[in-house]
């Protein structure tokens, strides 16, 4: 029975794609003027936020791909991935790469190692979904500086989404068979030696196996960049027609619930219009910032479409992947909600350069935002790669001690 309704399903696919697209279609003619209107207000956020938001840093990811650094890196976050997410080492650059540069920057990364045969689909679709997280560029300076005028409220926006999503990856992984460890039993002092290394053999190789010129890196590094925001803006054009089309039939429906149901960037700004926070950022309320991080976590069935297409060839599902979208948006509700006073209290005692003096909309246009605050851009980045260095390592001595009790 479940053999034949899968068959049904899948030679109804066609069709269902067909008429939702005449639907579409029939609906964009019957509102020729909000359609226009709402594809020029997703052009115009994909253009001046999410395109320079994500432009260098998918660029740079692809130059330290080139260079042996993800490949090094991956090999020093083998335990972390191993132990704590059930998946081989080479996935732990995918897992940095989608904290620092968000959607669907990890997706590719996922198909990049399928298609190298280092996974399989079932263990890209859980590390796509493991390393599905808003980019930092966006929590920080779109939500926090630009829509809450409060860089504080974006600092502890980003600390939950990193937290929750990590959570919600080590539950999704807990029935997951863990991968064989083909590592020599060693003492620990030779092991340490073994994996660092492991680490410099691995940059190596893969500087020898990639060979391009620097010059030749760039132009692609450029045109693979483009062409996957590309993807991203036709997504985020669409859905934001689809919002407005939404919207007229059913005008009782929150436009909040639309938006962020949908599209991240959409959602959060309707959650966030209309607010005032003070300087620290939290009279914006517990449960609307609960409310904001949940449609962070879950991030909308624009992006999710967009990681399912660049997942395509691996085979994975929808319903697996929204399953994660869900568990992430649920533990950053409960996360937020159970954190804001002492996160509220600690930005005020420990951090008042959070306060106002920290990131700032430093331009007219998103280019510059990103460029004016690139030091702590990168800040931010390297203390969350040093952070999962440091649970990496500490997981490895944990695994070596009971290993010895044994």
């Amino acid at each position: 029975m479940n053999i034949n309704l899968a068959r049904i399903a899948r030679k109804s696919a066609p069709f269902l794609s067909g008429g939702t697209a005449m639907l579409l279609a029939a609906a964009i003619i019957s509102q020729p003027e909000s359609s226009f209107n709402a594809s020029l207000q997703g052009l115009k956020l994909w253009w001046t936020v999410v395109f320079p938001a994500l432009m260098p840093f998918l660029m740079l990811s692809e130059m330290l791909s080139a260079s042996g650094f993800v490949h090094a890196i991956g090999v020093l976050l083998e335990p972390l991935m191993k132990l704590a997410f059930r998946l081989p080492g080479s996935a732990g650059w995918t897992l940095a790469l989608g904290m620092t540069s968000g959607f669907p920057g990890a997706a590719q990364g996922a198909a990049q190692l399928h298609r190298q045969g280092e996974i399989s689909g079932r263990e890209a679709g859980r590390l796509a979904s493991l390393a599905h997280f808003a980019s930092p560029v966006t929590l920080l300076i779109v939500i926090g500086a630009s829509m809450l005028h409060s860089p504080a409220a974006g600092y502890s926006l980003l600390a939950v989404h990193w937290l929750a999503g990590l959570a919600a990856g080590m539950t999704l992984s807990a029935g997951a068979s863990r991968p064989a460890d083909n590592t020599p039993a060693k003492a620990p002092a030779a092991r340490r030696t073994s994996l660092i290394r492991r680490a410099l053999t691995a940059a190596a190789d893969a500087r020898a196996r990639d060979g391009r010129a620097f010059g030749r890196l760039l132009g692609e590094s450029v045109s693979a960049s483009v062409q996957c925001l590309m993807l991203a803006g036709g997504y985020m054009i669409i859905f934001a027609v689809v919002i407005s089309i939404l919207s007229g039939l059913c005008p009782q429906l929150p436009e909040a619930l639309t938006s962020g149901l949908l599209e991240l960037h959409l959602g959060a700004q309707a959650l966030t219009s209309g607010s005032a926070p003070d300087v620290s950022g939290f009279s914006f309320g517990p449960f609307k910032l609960a409310l904001l991080s949940a449609a962070l976590g879950w991030s909308g069935l624009c992006a999710q479409l967009q990681v399912l297409a660049v997942l395509k060839p691996a085979g994975a599902r929808f319903l697996p992947f929204a399953t994660g979208r869900l568990l992430h948006g649920g533990y950053a509700f409960l996360l937020t909600l159970l954190l804001y006073r002492p996160l509220a209290a600690f930005q005020e005692s420990a951090l008042p350069v959070l306060a106002g003096r920290g990131i700032a909309l430093t331009g007219t246009s998103g280019t510059e935002a990103v460029w004016g605050n690139l030091p702590y851009l990168v800040a931010v980045h390297l203390l969350m790669l040093l952070t999962l260095l440091m649970l990496s390592a500490a997981l490895r001595i944990a695994s070596a001690i009971r290993g010895r009790s044994r």
